[in-house]
């Protein structure tokens, strides 16, 4: 049977027409649809001082989550390591992996947008630092025992619900970032094969356990309708908010694009043309979860880029209609 996953960042731009209050509400209904459904993950992710509301707080978001399902695990993919205190997020995270029963996983990332930097007083040539530091102190907090942070002697309590804490994950896609997981022992996530070959030889390089081949995953954008046409032009507004943010968040930052297109798309039908968004009916889908063979993999994000909840919930409501019967 394939594996599915849900993903929100609860982005809530003005022409959405949407109160936040009833997106945080609706997202936290889904998660609970989708456990039911047997979904395997929940990620949310994290961004700051965002126009369009975009999630700062993965962690209170992650316990609600957890107060709402039983099964799924649930993703913080990512936390932008260096606006946190080391032992504070130690703390919290082991009380959100304490509610969830052992759920939490846990994904680092060093954050690449300046202005949330300058928003938190942080520098951005400290963030390689900074993340050492973080997955160091993690680790030894989650122990339980006394242990030396910054000359001193701490103590973090409680632990986590798992031995040890939950898995650590570094994001990134520079060969600096692979090499730093493979250093750290960390598992790397992020799209580039290339920086998965850095940090696979690395880590044979330092005596550990292959890693294999790049995990892949397709993490581009799908929604269901019933009519292809008349869904992307529901989705498409959503979409292009979307790409157009990540895209001046990337230029200004200078790390690259992550997508199909080189320059932010001019119009709809441009980022259409890239494949990254796509509007797809249900036999679609079941086409392509059957071509994927036993580990095929479909994420859901349905309130991108600020989709109003009754959208999003057609989407997937076709899906538990017309597609999990098929491949189940």
């Amino acid at each position: 049977m394939p594996f599915f996953a849900l993903r929100f960042d609860l982005r809530n731009p003005a022409f959405a027409g949407v109160s936040m209050t009833d997106r945080y509400q609706a997202a936290l209904d889904m998660t609970e649809w989708a456990d039911r459904l047997g979904f395997v993950a929940i990620t949310v992710s994290e961004h700051h001082g965002v126009d369009d509301g975009y999630l700062p707080s993965p962690l209170t978001m992650a316990a609600a989550i957890a107060a709402r399902t039983k099964t799924a695990r649930i993703s913080l993919a990512a936390v932008v390591g260096p606006f946190y205190d080391p032992l504070r997020l130690a703390e919290d995270v082991a009380v959100v992996d304490r509610i969830s029963g052992g759920r939490l996983d846990l994904v680092i990332a060093n954050g690449y947008v300046a202005s949330e930097f300058a928003m938190f007083g942080r520098r951005l040539a400290d963030r390689p630092a900074a993340a050492e530091e973080l997955v160091t102190t993690l680790r030894a907090a989650w122990t339980g025992e006394p242990f030396t942070f910054r000359g001193r002697t701490v103590q973090v309590t409680p632990t986590p619900h798992q031995p040890g804490g939950p898995a650590i994950a570094l994001g990134g896609t520079s060969e600096a970032a692979a090499r730093r997981a493979a250093r750290l022992g960390c598992r790397l996530m992020g799209p580039s094969p290339a920086a998965w070959e850095i940090y696979r030889e690395e880590a044979l390089a330092l005596g550990q356990p292959d890693p294999g081949p790049h995990p892949g995953g397709d993490t581009n954008f799908f929604h269901l309708a019933t009519d292809v046409e008349k869904g992307w032009t529901e989705v498409a507004p959503y979409a292009m908010h979307e790409a157009t943010s990540y895209g001046r968040w990337m230029d200004e930052a200078g790390v690259g694009r992550v997508g199909g297109w080189a320059a932010p798309p001019a119009d709809a039908d441009e980022l259409r043309a890239t494949g990254q968004y796509r509007v797809l009916t249900p036999d679609d889908l079941v086409a392509e979860l059957q071509a994927g063979g036993p580990f095929a993999f479909a994420l859901f994000h349905p309130l991108m880029g600020g989709i109003p909840p009754e959208l999003g919930w057609s989407s997937l409501r076709l899906f538990e209609e017309e597609v999990l019967p098929r491949v189940q």
